[in-house]
């Protein structure tokens, strides 16, 4: 399902910030070498995350599903000098393709990676974080943000991607389809979930921002 029409998307992205020549690259690279390339950010949803960085200016940042680093660059632009983000990946073969692009985005040393299950990783790091972007397998969403939200500071913000599921949220749910059961269960939980207070974003495929309160 698209929301908006193809033009007024490109009018979108031309009346927005450009794409980093750095992130363009990165982008021509997934395409070429990884699969499922349409699983990357992209250069509007990368602006977004990168202009609500900078809003927050966040010292910690947690991400849950790394990809080729893509959202992980973006989010890093608003980090604090003395920051960290910590990007978690269960995928390790793209591991080094994620390093040369931190290293090269000037945030090498403050983008932490880690290889594995995030819910084994999550509750063994040691910081309280600012700003959460989860972005991993959608039947587990509901378990990473429970994981989460126990790592994250009064007034942080938890970002979910996908949350629209290309518009499947809102169709008739086939039985098999457990990624579609589980999002609307999530959109739903979040909504009525009284440690956050939330908005559902109609960007890209869905962002929910939800604020810890």
């Amino acid at each position: 399902m698209h929301f908006l029409s193809p033009v007024l998307e490109r009018y979108i992205v031309e009346n927005s910030e450009p794409e980093p020549s750095l992130l363009t690259e990165l982008t021509r690279e997934t395409h070429l070498k990884v699969v499922q390339p349409r699983m990357i950010t992209g250069h509007f949803q990368g602006r977004v995350l990168s202009m609500l960085s900078k809003i927050i200016s966040p010292k910690y940042i947690l991400e849950i599903g790394t990809y080729t680093g893509y959202s992980a660059i973006c989010l890093a632009e608003g980090l604090q000098t003395d920051g960290e983000l910590h990007t978690i990946e269960v995928n390790e073969e793209l591991h080094d393709m994620q390093r040369k692009y931190f290293d090269k985005s000037g945030f090498g040393e403050q983008i932490k990676q880690h290889t594995g299950d995030a819910l084994d990783i999550v509750p063994a790091l040691e910081h309280q974080f600012d700003l959460v972007f989860i972005d991993a397998q959608k039947v587990q969403y509901d378990v990473y943000y429970e994981a989460a939200i126990r790592k994250t500071k009064t007034g942080g913000v938890i970002l979910s991607d996908n949350v629209l599921w290309s518009g499947k949220v809102v169709e008739p749910l086939v039985p098999s389809d457990k990624a579609t059961a589980t999002l609307v269960a999530y959109n739903q939980k979040l909504k009525e979930d009284s440690r956050v207070e939330t908005v559902l974003l109609p960007i890209r495929d869905g962002l929910t921002m939800c604020r810890v309160l």
